[in-house]
């Protein structure tokens, strides 16, 4: 079971695996109302072993919320974005949770674990704000429950994290496509093995028993050690997502956003039929948005971070949701909101760090690509000349 602490006169969670971070010496913060390993030995190094080698992350903080029956596809499908009915078993989807005026509830990533059946993977903030959400949508013959203590959830991420998982399992990792998922053992442990990921590298996520996690963590850890494997804490995959520009939840997205503005029309298909959110969507897709989530680049000395203002020529156009000093690209990045008039590349703006406004511009997203994402981008603009 995922356990509880009091601290203070507030309630935090801890995973299964609280007491491995204690013993490896990392440093815990409180994420999500959880008590979290932000770090064990340096961001920087944990995010460079993730994009050079391989990375393992608890991430049991995650909520998993299923959904079966025989209404189980027709409720997924009025609730979320994008085409559930499109999905096969054992493939996975990146999905959103809208509200009725298309604002996004939550992200998430739905499993098609059966026809009837399917695992909801959110963000730990929103996991009862979730089920009570989709619970209070019901209708027809659907079971709902919170199964988030039935699991914990590995991140197994890197270049090498396909080469350390194979030794230690007899499933073909190469046949196993990403957004596909299967069950197999990782040595002792059964696990639904995904292949996806929020790093911009190649990776896992293995779901096993709360009971086994312990022992899962430590197998990886044992059997990756001389190809690089190292743990890594909520600070570097923060780093590693956002020079991917993937949205975090609370920054990138909320209620209030819509996918169209959060550059998720992509996951958005209104060829499905009616959902909740659509005539609202609809309508702002043939109007315009008003604001769009850029890329932006500082390019005098300063790191923009969450809140920071954005401004032109002393006009106020939006502020930041995300930023950091890239450790893979060894400059400062950021995202952030502006309006849709502004939201060119190269355009000129000013972002205010801490009392100072400090030059930047809008830079294309994301800001990193795999080697691999890269030479085949090469190939097809060499084959469009």
């Amino acid at each position: 079971m995922k356990a509880q602490t009091t601290e203070s006169t507030r309630t935090l969670m801890r995973t299964p695996l609280y007491p491995v971070h204690r013993r490896l010496g990392a440093k815990i913060v409180e994420f999500a109302g959880w008590r979290m390993p932000v770090q064990y030995d340096g961001v920087i190094q944990e995010h460079l072993a993730v994009r050079r080698s391989a990375g393992l992350f608890d991430v049991s903080h995650m909520g998993e919320i299923e959904i079966k029956g025989p209404n189980a596809l027709a409720l997924c499908q009025r609730l979320t974005a994008n085409d559930v009915s499109r999905m096969k078993v054992s493939e996975a989807q990146y999905n959103l949770l809208l509200n009725d005026t298309g604002g996004i509830i939550d992200d998430l990533m739905i499993y098609r674990l059966q026809e009837d059946r399917f695992l909801l993977c959110v963000n730990a903030a929103n996991t009862a704000k979730d089920a009570n959400w989709i619970m209070d949508h019901a209708e027809g013959n659907a079971d709902i429950r919170d199964v988030s203590d039935s699991y914990v959830l590995l991140a197994l991420q890197g270049p090498a994290a396909q080469r350390v998982l194979q030794r230690s399992t007899a499933l073909r990792l190469d046949e196993l496509k990403p957004f596909h998922f299967s069950f197999g053992d990782i040595s002792t442990v059964r696990c639904l093995v995904s292949r996806t990921g929020y790093t911009g590298e190649d990776g896992f996520e293995l779901y096993c028993n709360p009971d086994q996690g312990e022992e899962l963590w430590k197998l990886l850890m044992e059997t990756g050690r001389d190809l690089g494997l190292r743990p890594v804490g909520l600070g570097a995959r923060d780093t590693l997502r956002l020079e991917r520009a993937f949205p975090l939840y609370g920054h990138e997205l909320d209620e209030h956003i819509t996918p169209l503005e959060a550059r998720l029309e992509w996951v958005v298909k209104f060829s499905k039929g009616d959902f909740l959110g659509r005539e609202p969507l609809l309508q702002q897709k043939k109007d315009g948005v008003k604001r769009k989530l850029v890329g932006l680049e500082p390019i005098e000395s300063g790191i923009a971070r969450s809140g920071y203002p954005i401004f032109k020529e002393g006009r106020s156009l939006g502020a930041v949701t995300s930023g950091t000093l890239s450790p893979t690209l060894r400059k400062p990045i950021a995202m952030g909101y502006v309006s849709s008039e502004e939201a060119v590349l190269d355009n000129a703006l000013e972002i205010e760090v801490r009392g100072r406004r400090v030059k930047a511009k809008i830079a294309p997203l994301p800001f990193y690509r795999r080697s691999s994402e890269r030479s085949a981008e090469l190939g097809r603009s060499e084959r469009r000349k």
